[in-house]
Order: C-alpha cells, then structure tokens, then sequence
C-alpha cells in the first residue's frame, strides 16, 4: 500500500491510501461515526498530522535551541482527534527523558542544531471504536559543528504503530504510540525498561569495551579489506534495501544482515560449511549460514576464523569496523553496526539497519544506552 506523507498533497493521495477502511458511498451515513467501523479521509488525515506532531515535538526536545526548531508542528490537537489524558502523561515524561539525553549528548560533546521529522501513514484499520495507524517516520538532523569535523547530518526510518480510541461524543484519542523496529532506539525514542532473559552462550568470547573517550585516538592501521567500499556500501543500501539480498527485519531484525552484506562488499570471503555451524560464513540464492545473519553467530565466527580482533575501546573503531551490544547485559548481543565515517578527532559513527540509520555517533548511541554493554571489533 503506498505510504501518504504528511505536508505535501495530503488529502489526494491518502484517500486512495485509505480505500480499504472507507465505507462505501452508500453507507456515507455510517462513517459519520468512529464506532461503527471505519473513518472518513479527514479523520485519517488527522491521525497522521498527530503522529507527525507527536515525533516532531520528540525530535525538537534534542536540539541545541528548540525554540527555533527546523520545523513548527502541528498542534497536539484537532477538531476530532487528540492525545488521550495518560498518553499526555507519556509524552510529557518521554520529553523529560530526551531533554536528560541531550544533555548527556552534551557532555559527550554532540548537539543538533536542526531537525526534519516527516510521517508517513502506511495503513490504517478501524474495528469496534479502536483504530490502529502503522506509520513510517523519517527524520534528518544535523550536527552543530563543536569539533568542526562532525558530518552534516545524521537520519534514520522508523516504524510505529499508533492506537486510537473513539469516545461516546463521536471524537479520538491517541491512547499509545509504540515502535515496531528492532534494535537501538531512534534518537528521539524515549528508552523503556527491557527485561532480561537468560541465555547460554558459546566460545569464542567477545570482550566488552570500555565507552569513555580516552585522551589519545588510535589510529586504525592499513588492513587487507577495502574499508572504503564497506562504507560506500553501507551507506548506499542503509535506506533504500540492497534487492539482490533477503531481508531479515520480520525474522528477527536485518541488522547483522546488513553488516555481513558490507563486510563481503569489502572483500570478505564466503567459508563454506554447515549453515548452523558458527565456524561457516556464507550467503546463497536460497539460504545462509546462522553467522551470517545471528549477531551471537557473526562474533563468533569472526573472531574464531580471526577475521577481526576486539578492541579495548569504541572510540579505537575506524571505517569498516563493527559495533555491537548487549542491551540488557543478559549475555546475548543484541545488535550489530558498522563504522562508515570518523571524524579527524576520533569519533566513530555508526550506519546500520533496523532502525534503518545513517552515521549516528557512537557517543549518540551511548547517551542512550549508558548502561548496555558494548562489543568493538577491528575488520
């Protein structure tokens, strides 16, 4: 179903969007109800210039000067559609949550100085008064030149999926606003608890890395991979999915999927075996192995077959390596990215799959994340 994006032709191309959720022209009558199972266009409309408003008001509580921020939202309200009493609650403590993250950011020497957060409403389905909105948010920010060798602009996708209830006088309230991605937060996504589980794991061990930011920056020596075309190619397909690949974001996230398809477009090497042996690394037509696609796999056979080596540090990381972690410090790695650019005064940023993100900075991924643990490894 094609996407509708909010501020520009809006109404045009949301009605045929929203085709299968509109009654019919002979019960017109009904839709003037939320509860009898279906919204008109511009209820929908509303629906996704609230969301737009929702993320826009996140995003502009990290900026360095959100007063002049890159663009006004609309209103966290409408004519029929509005935040419910509990979800203003959530959005007033989710703004005190990123306002302690930018200052976080701050201290680790990051800031925006503008932003773009755009909507996207992908479906919409009404039954029995509750409407559910799934929602892709693409948003730009750009980096306030502290160091001046900051690139311009960081950004990532996400998907969320939003909940609306109608009320007895014929209006809705936004109830819950969740992302579906897997993987670190957005920036602008407040953290929530995550529970750990337990989980055994096997040799070879990853060592974690310290996050503080030494005093002197290690310089990445020359290796035999072409670290420029892991980049290139990362920062090619972060966005816009490479088609001659499998995407893996319904079966567990893409993340490490992504990071092998960078990998071999450096010049890493298929090593053939059992597709459940972590001592295989290969993709075919059909299937792969496990290690090329499970973070807990890939760090073991990298560092069994010696295609990388830890570090004792994530600021050590250059172009081309790879960063991963353990959210919840239960064991099991979480996700994986890669280092597609490094600032001359030794900052790696991160660009990587699900949420779909481009050059975020290890310290952003730090300020939201202070207490998972964190895995480098040297390509």
């Amino acid at each position: 179903m094609k996407s509708t994006t909010f501020r520009s032709a809006v109404g045009a191309v949301l009605t045929a969007a929203l085709s299968a959720v509109v009654l019919p022209a002979s019960a017109a009558s009904a839709a003037e109800s939320p509860v009898a199972g279906t919204v008109d266009t511009a209820t929908a409309q509303s629906f996704g210039r609230l969301a737009d408003a929702v993320l826009t008001q996140r995003t502009a509580a990290l900026l360095d000067n959100n007063k002049q921020s890159a663009r006004r939202a609309a209103p966290l309200a409408e004519k029929n559609v509005r935040l419910s009493a509990g979800q203003t609650r959530t959005e007033d403590t989710a703004l005190s949550t990123l306002r302690t993250r930018k200052a976080r950011l701050a201290a680790l020497g990051e800031a925006y100085t503008s932003a773009d957060t755009r909507v996207a409403v992908d479906r919409v389905r009404v039954e029995a008064g509750h409407a559910t909105v799934q929602a892709t948010e693409t948003t730009t920010l750009a980096y306030k030149k502290i160091r001046g060798d900051e690139p311009a602009t960081t950004g990532f996708q996400a998907h969320h999926r939003l909940s609306f209830a109608a009320t007895a006088d014929g209006q809705w309230q936004l109830t819950g606003l969740t992302s579906t991605d897997d993987g670190p937060l957005a920036i602008n996504e407040p953290a929530t608890a995550r529970v750990a589980t337990a989980r055994t794991t096997a040799l070879p061990e990853a060592k974690p890395a310290a996050i503080s930011k030494p005093s002197q920056p290690q310089t990445k020596p020359a290796g035999s991979y072409d670290y420029a075309a892991m980049a290139s190619y990362a920062e090619k397909y972060w966005q816009n999915y490479n088609p001659a690949y499998r995407k893996f974001n319904e079966a567990g996230g893409d993340c490490t999927n992504f990071v092998s398809q960078s990998l071999k477009a450096g010049g890493w090497a298929n090593k053939s075996g059992d597709a459940e042996d972590y001592r295989s690394w290969w993709y075919d037509t059909s299937y792969q192995s496990t290690s090329w696609v499970g973070a807990n796999e890939w760090s073991w056979f990298t560092l069994d077959a010696k295609r990388a080596t830890n570090l004792a540090n994530v600021y050590y990381m250059g172009v081309g390596d790879v960063m991963q972690m353990d959210f919840d410090k239960d064991g099991s790695k979480d996700h994986t990215m890669i280092v597609t650019y490094r600032s001359s005064s030794g900052v790696p940023y991160m660009t990587y799959h699900s949420v779909n993100t481009y050059r975020k900075s290890v310290a952003s991924i730090i300020a939201s994340y202070p207490n998972s643990l964190y895995y480098a490894y040297r390509t």
